[in-house]
Protein backbone atom coordinates (compact mmCIF):
# COMPACT_ATOMS: atom_id res chain seq x y z
CA UNK A 1 0.00 0.00 0.00
CA UNK A 2 2.85 2.39 0.77
CA UNK A 3 4.27 2.00 -2.74
CA UNK A 4 0.88 2.82 -4.27
CA UNK A 5 0.76 6.02 -2.20
CA UNK A 6 4.26 6.90 -3.39
CA UNK A 7 3.37 6.20 -7.02
CA UNK A 8 0.23 8.32 -6.90
CA UNK A 9 1.98 11.19 -5.11
CA UNK A 10 4.93 11.26 -7.49
CA UNK A 11 2.70 10.88 -10.54
CA UNK A 12 0.75 13.96 -9.41
CA UNK A 13 4.03 15.79 -8.89
CA UNK A 14 5.08 14.87 -12.43
CA UNK A 15 1.79 16.16 -13.81
CA UNK A 16 1.83 19.55 -12.08
CA UNK A 17 5.56 20.20 -12.22
CA UNK A 18 6.82 22.89 -14.52
CA UNK A 19 9.99 24.91 -14.37
CA UNK A 20 12.82 22.51 -13.78
CA UNK A 21 14.26 20.38 -11.04
CA UNK A 22 14.50 22.90 -8.23
CA UNK A 23 10.86 23.93 -8.46
CA UNK A 24 9.88 20.28 -8.33
CA UNK A 25 12.02 19.77 -5.22
CA UNK A 26 9.85 22.31 -3.40
CA UNK A 27 6.71 20.43 -4.39
CA UNK A 28 8.27 17.12 -3.35
CA UNK A 29 9.21 18.63 0.02
CA UNK A 30 5.68 19.87 0.56
CA UNK A 31 4.25 16.42 -0.16
CA UNK A 32 6.83 14.24 1.58
CA UNK A 33 7.40 16.27 4.73
CA UNK A 34 3.75 17.31 4.91
CA UNK A 35 2.62 13.67 4.87
CA UNK A 36 5.12 12.77 7.58
CA UNK A 37 7.03 10.33 5.38
CA UNK A 38 10.29 11.94 6.52
CA UNK A 39 11.46 14.86 8.60
CA UNK A 40 12.60 18.16 7.13
CA UNK A 41 16.19 17.36 8.17
CA UNK A 42 16.10 13.97 6.45
CA UNK A 43 14.63 15.56 3.34
CA UNK A 44 17.42 18.13 3.31
CA UNK A 45 19.95 15.29 3.48
CA UNK A 46 18.20 13.50 0.60
CA UNK A 47 18.30 16.65 -1.54
CA UNK A 48 21.98 17.20 -0.73
CA UNK A 49 22.83 13.68 -1.88
CA UNK A 50 20.53 13.99 -4.91
CA UNK A 51 22.33 17.18 -5.87
CA UNK A 52 25.75 15.55 -6.10
CA UNK A 53 24.63 12.43 -7.99
CA UNK A 54 24.48 12.55 -11.78
CA UNK A 55 21.13 13.39 -13.31
CA UNK A 56 18.21 15.70 -12.60
CA UNK A 57 17.94 16.61 -8.94
CA UNK A 58 14.17 16.05 -8.78
CA UNK A 59 14.41 12.59 -10.29
CA UNK A 60 17.30 11.68 -8.00
CA UNK A 61 15.35 12.93 -4.98
CA UNK A 62 12.28 10.94 -5.99
CA UNK A 63 14.40 7.83 -6.42
CA UNK A 64 16.03 8.25 -3.02
CA UNK A 65 12.72 8.91 -1.27
CA UNK A 66 11.26 5.82 -2.90
CA UNK A 67 14.26 3.76 -1.83
CA UNK A 68 14.03 4.97 1.76
CA UNK A 69 10.30 4.22 1.86
CA UNK A 70 10.03 1.01 -0.13
CA UNK A 71 13.47 -0.32 -1.00
CA UNK A 72 14.33 -1.07 -4.61
CA UNK A 73 10.68 -1.48 -5.72
CA UNK A 74 9.89 1.90 -4.14
CA UNK A 75 12.84 3.55 -5.89
CA UNK A 76 11.77 2.17 -9.27
CA UNK A 77 8.14 3.10 -8.69
CA UNK A 78 8.92 6.69 -7.71
CA UNK A 79 11.39 7.17 -10.54
CA UNK A 80 8.98 5.90 -13.16
CA UNK A 81 5.93 7.67 -11.79
CA UNK A 82 7.55 11.11 -11.59
CA UNK A 83 8.58 10.96 -15.26
CA UNK A 84 5.56 9.04 -16.60
CA UNK A 85 3.36 12.02 -17.47
CA UNK A 86 6.09 14.14 -19.10
CA UNK A 87 7.16 11.15 -21.21
CA UNK A 88 3.57 10.45 -22.23
CA UNK A 89 3.04 14.11 -23.11
CA UNK A 90 6.11 14.14 -25.34
CA UNK A 91 5.04 10.88 -26.99
CA UNK A 92 1.58 12.28 -27.75
CA UNK A 93 3.06 15.44 -29.25
CA UNK A 94 5.46 13.47 -31.44
CA UNK A 95 2.81 11.08 -32.76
Amino acid sequence: MEILNLVWTFFKIGVISFGGGWTIVGIIQHEVVGRGWMSARTFADVVAIAQVTPGPVALNAATMIGFRSGGLPGALACSLSVVAFPMLAVAVVLI
